[in-house]
């Protein structure tokens, strides 16, 4: 990958970082050395400067990013600017004189051009918060918070606390029912439960007064375990008729832009937790955090749209059978629904995880920030680099931005580093490395792939991570690629791991095509290149349960061809003939989504996961056929025999069927069938009845 109209600064970081200059320049046909200063964010900065009248310059550097950002400001200069990091995950390692390779790699990965924007998701928010929980704690925080947000407070327990002498926002009490929706639309339902409702009441304390069990304090809520039902409180609220020991628990129902949740267990419990909502229990500097953050959460704000879906694609159900669930399965933050036949995304939800379209068998859902195409290019981009520089036995360490960088940044600074042979790969969430981009990895040249999991990665992910690595280690094993080339890595096992892991055997020939936004299309690409490259090539690899390739097994004893399970099926695996009655399959369109074998009346139909390798994969091959029934009418062919006769033992014996021609009719093609209805003398028709 080559500079071409591209400024690059390397610093050593004070000596602390080996990089040949000239080296890094033959890898990266640079065409001339490159300097390597050792302080370019100190007394090596006018080198920098110098470059800011270039329209691209990348800077070796991102400790110091804010002030090389600072310097392009104040020199009035507009530069692209991008900043790639060579200490951490290269340079501060056991192995960093064997570096090289991955240095040169990572810059190249930093000379792509971004990728295309992608729509986002809109949100407005004008700071109506509501405080939800014990009246102690939602009221403390009501009284900080109503001069800087719109307060409102739903207090679930009220003994034991006072409710404010001022009036300065609204107070209700209650269960909640119902709480969901993000920034700016949270709808939350309730119950009133106590008979005092806080609303109407105006706190003149005249009930506290009168009742003479004491069964009411400042919170101005009746303890029903004292409460002797003197009715005392009642005669005194008077015309108020805050009081109500009959009233009917009517749900309330109220939209606000921001919650605060203060109860002891959270009233929403999704591992990804939508923007606007904070349930930081009960630690006091816990909610203050929380009440800093949501206190920032007022205006209008955007996210992109992390995913596609194409909904032709999706095998989720087919006429109330359900198919595949694996999306609803794995998405941690309630996003993702179920729709009829095809499930529904809600984008103000979705927490850009990507774990849908890692599951999904048929492409139907796919992650767009970036797209495969585009981290495809990038391994490619790097791989290819990385192994014209001289680097072998490559292993792409996928990370997040958050934890996962901060865990490869301790290792460099505090550990081991990085082996020089592991590239690190930063994406918004692990949970999106599907199994296209895994054995795409393979196919590029790499010779493993890490995925790099923390205490914050949902254990549905890392499940998830496991399983697709699973499917993809049995297909290179079944093409005879020997060790171990997936692996999820946890952070705290991290250093071991890596220093532990043994190459395992890649492609000895890299693909040079790029990765398709299809999912089974990138796969097709990848896998025929990998069986080009392998050592053995089986007719077919047997895969586990779940996996999204495999064949159908049909008794054909059982089935009648009755052609059910084609119009179950979303991906065209199973075809219809026109000229004969046959049930017909393209293996390669299959997913295993199991429609079919759940449609078919007679259980005729059973799963077998396996990976079918060449062309054949691509042709129909006939599963059942038989005799044609002849119309007894004309004699024309419209069905099978046996579905016929599966018909004639299964209603032979109804009352519909017991007068005159009716059975025969059923032996007839849909043309006689009508002419012989009409014609027939001895039954009777609609017209026999007059009112």
């Amino acid at each position: 990958m080559g500079l071409e109209g591209k400024t690059l600064r390397v610093c050593s970081c004070n000596k602390t970082v080996a990089i040949d200059g000239a080296a890094l320049a033959a890898a990266l046909k640079a065409g001339a050395p490159i300097q390597v200063h050792s302080e370019l964010c100190r007394k090596d900065a006018a080198a920098f400067q110098a470059a800011l009248g270039d329209a691209d310059v990348i800077v070796a550097c991102t400790q110091e990013a804010t002030l090389f950002g600072e310097l392009a400001e104040a020199a009035g200069a507009r530069p692209l600017l991008r900043f790639v990091n060579l200490r951490e995950q290269a340079g501060w390692s056991g192995e960093a004189r064997q570096a090289l390779p991955k240095i040169a790699a990572l810059v190249a990965a930093a000379t792509l051009p971004e990728p295309e924007a992608v729509p986002a998701v809109n949100f407005k928010s004008g700071g109506q918060l509501l405080i939800v929980g014990p009246a102690a704690s939602a009221l403390d925080w009501a009284e900080r918070l109503h001069g800087t947000l719109e307060v409102n407070v739903l207090v679930t327990e009220a003994r034991g606390a006072e409710l404010p002498l001022e009036r300065k926002y609204p107070v209700w009490s209650g269960t909640v029912n119902r709480l969901a929706g993000w920034l700016g639309a949270f709808d939350v339902e309730w119950t009133q439960e106590n008979p005092i409702d806080l609303e109407t009441c105006t706190r003149c304390n005249a009930c506290i007064r009168a009742c003479p069990e004491q069964a009411i304090d400042y919170s101005y809520q009746i303890d029903l375990q004292k409460c002797k039902a003197h009715r005392a409180c009642v005669k005194a609220c008077g015309a108020i008729g805050a009081i109500d020991f009959a009233r009917a628990p009517t749900p309330r129902k109220e939209t606000f832009d921001l919650v605060l949740d203060l109860s002891r267990e959270a009233l929403l419990r999704t591992p990804e937790l939508p923007q606007g909502y904070a349930a930081p229990g009960g630690d006091p500097l816990e909610q203050a955090l929380a009440a800093q953050a949501l206190t920032a959460l007022v205006g209008e704000f955007e996210k992109p749209r992390f995913f596609n879906y194409e909904a032709r694609l999706c095998a989720h159900s087919r006429s109330g059978r359900k198919g595949c669930d694996l999306c609803l399965e794995v998405c941690s933050s309630g996003a993702i629904t179920a729709d009829g036949d095809h499930v529904r995304v809600e984008p103000h939800l979705c927490a850009g995880c990507g774990g849908c379209a890692t599951v999904c068998p048929s492409g139907a859902m796919t992650y767009a920030t970036p797209r495969v195409p585009d981290m495809g290019a990038r391994l490619k981009a790097m791989l290819a680099t990385y192994r014209e520089a001289g680097g072998k036995d490559a292993c792409l360490l996928f990370h997040d931005a958050g934890e996962g960088r901060k865990a490869v940044m301790e290792l460099g600074r505090r550990g081991k580093g990085l082996p020089a042979r592991v590239i690190p790969v930063e994406c918004f969430h692990v949970a999106s490395v599907g199994i296209d981009l895994m054995l795409g990895a393979i196919a590029y040249g790499a010779s493993q792939v890490c995925v790099l999991t923390t205490e914050k990665t949902a254990d549905t992910y890392a499940a998830a991570l496991a399983k697709q690595m699973g499917i993809g280690q049995a297909i290179l094993s079944g093409l005879g690629y020997a060790g171990e080339h997936f692996s999820v890595v946890g952070a705290h096992s991290l250093e071991a791991k890596l220093w532990s892991l043994q190459p395992a055997r890649a492609p000895a020939q890299a693909a040079t095509y790029n990765l398709a936004a299809e999912k089974r299309t990138s796969l097709d690409f990848v896998i025929d290149h990998l069986a080009k490259q392998a050592k053995q090539v089986p007719e077919a690899i047997a895969l586990s349960a779940g996996a999204p390739f495999g064949a159908l097994l049909v008794n054909k004893d059982t089935c009648t061809l009755c052609k059910a399970c084609i119009g179950a099926c979303p991906e065209s695996a199973l075809l219809d003939a026109q000229d004969a009655p046959q049930l017909r399959f393209i293996e390669r369109n299959c997913v295993q989504c199991g429609l079919c074998a759940d449609t078919c009346p007679e259980d005729a139909i059973r799963l077998v996961p396996r990976l079918l390798l060449g062309a054949q994969a691509k042709q129909p091959v006939v599963l059942n056929e038989a005799a044609p029934f002849n119309c007894v009418r004309c004699g024309k062919p419209f069905a099978t025999k046996a579905m016929i006769e599966s018909m004639l033992v299964k209603v032979g014996g109804h009352s519909m069927f017991a007068a005159g021609g009716a059975l025969k009719r059923l032996q007839m093609c849909a043309d006689c069938r009508v002419v012989d209805m009409v014609s027939a003398k001895d039954e009777s028709s609609i017209h026999d009845y007059r009112k």
